[in-house]
């Protein structure tokens, strides 16, 4: 992953002050490469992931805090660009229907089990039974099998 990332990061995009360029590669791991969708723009090596770096790193020049620097590209792109989207009205389907839909599913889970623990209680005795006839039959059959063992 460190080989991946070096790579992305071209020498002419890297800022002389550490402590901005360490803000920059923060900020950089947080968004979402447009083109590769499932990487950071600081792995991307794609020439809009290069864009939006060197972006990123113009704002922090021009003395934007992290803050303003995140506000300026979701305004500017929408909240996509950001790998780990924002709580708000918008996104709290995306972040609560999974934990719902588990939650969802154990109650149907435990729902069915006690329906099925109830109607088998029931039945229990009569599959543990036999009609007379099985009986009867059943009886043929061991004592069948006892005259052809002697």
């Amino acid at each position: 992953m460190v080989a991946t990332s070096a790579v992305a990061v071209q020498p002419d995009e890297v800022m002389a002050d550490s402590a901005k360029e360490a803000r920059a590669r923060d900020l950089s791991r947080e968004l979402r490469c447009m083109v590769c969708q499932n990487q950071s723009i600081d792995d991307s090596e794609a020439p809009l992931a290069r864009d939006l770096r060197l972006l990123v790193r113009e704002r922090i020049a021009a003395g934007d805090s992290d803050a303003q620097v995140m506000d300026f590209l979701v305004a500017r792109y929408g909240e996509f660009v950001l790998l780990k989207p924002r709580l708000n009205s918008h996104t709290w389907l995306l972040w609560f229907l999974t934990p719902l839909a588990l939650a969802g599913g154990g109650i149907a889970l435990w729902i069915h089990g006690r329906r099925r623990a109830q109607s088998g209680a029931g039945q229990d005795a009569a599959l543990l039974s036999l009609t007379p006839e099985e009986e009867a039959r059943l009886n043929q059959l061991i004592a069948a099998e006892q005259v052809s063992e002697k």
